[in-house]
């Protein structure tokens, strides 16, 4: 059975090819992201490296060092194409996985904190620092490096997320844009949210303090939570409170934020 990753590179070069066949103009990027590389590591390590790159920075010193990474830890690229497989099945803005691919930036910023954890964990906090920093400024997401994210991740438009230093995030959870997953003071040590899987977090929502939201919970648009949240219910408000149970047993999946009443 075929990896995840060479799955999904199959369909992103299919798609490649019949865009730079119908946008002659833009050719040039789908060679050089897509249909050169003979892998997904490959592929992100072109588009990464070329977001990241500045004067100081070049971009073969980028991509040779999140080669190194993929080499060192292919989990990562697995990790990558069910972000990737995430972000089709629940966006109808992507058509197919090249759009993401290309030019999702949340798909990006996601990827980006992926190596930079890697370097986190790996006793190299500075450039891991770095690769944050040029997160914060290229994508407009602020993912601390120690920040613990899982796959079937999907970031929605993702400007400005937030996500603290001791925040757990779990497999499939869908964040919209504008999404804190902060402190709530200045307290020291384990202070972020736990955000169990299944989750859906609203657009502009703020999750504050080390709290849990639970599995295949919803927390609705707007809302400041400051305390925990059970399973599988859907809360609101400032300060949010439980309004009822979301429709699907898969709000992450389903991206949608009707509810039932409470009982």
């Amino acid at each position: 059975m075929s990896a995840p990753s060479e799955e999904i590179w199959k369909s992103i070069q299919k798609a490649a090819t019949r865009a730079a066949s119908e946008e002659p103009f833009l050719a040039t990027i789908y060679s050089l992201a897509a249909l050169r590389g003979d892998s997904l590591a490959v592929g992100l390590c072109e588009v990464l490296a070329h977001h990241c790159a500045n004067n100081t920075i070049k971009t073969p010193e980028i991509r040779g060092l999140i080669a190194s990474i993929y080499k060192e830890s292919p989990d990562i690229v697995e990790s990558a194409a069910i972000d990737l497989m995430a972000v089709v099945e629940r966006d109808p803005a992507a058509t197919n996985p090249l759009v993401p691919f290309l030019y999702f930036k949340g798909f990006h910023a996601l990827q980006l904190h992926r190596v930079a954890y890697f370097l986190w964990t790996n006793g190299r906090k500075n450039l891991a620092l770095y690769l944050q920093n040029r997160s914060c400024i290229i994508y407009s997401v602020d993912i601390h490096p120690a920040a613990q994210i899982g796959k079937g991740i999907m970031f929605d438009h993702a400007n400005g997320i937030v996500i603290g230093e001791t925040a757990v995030v779990e497999d499939n959870v869908s964040i919209l844009h504008e999404v804190t997953l902060g402190g709530s003071g200045k307290e020291r040590g384990d202070r972020h949210p736990k955000i169990r899987q299944g989750v859906m977090i609203g657009a502009g929502a703020k999750i504050l303090g080390n709290i849990e939201v639970g599995e295949g919970a919803c927390v609705a648009a707007g809302s400041v939570v400051v305390k925990s949240v059970p399973p599988h219910v859907t809360v609101a408000g400032v300060p949010a409170k439980i309004i009822g149970k979301p429709l699907s047993e898969k709000p992450y999946a389903a991206m949608d934020q009707v509810w039932t009443d409470a009982d």
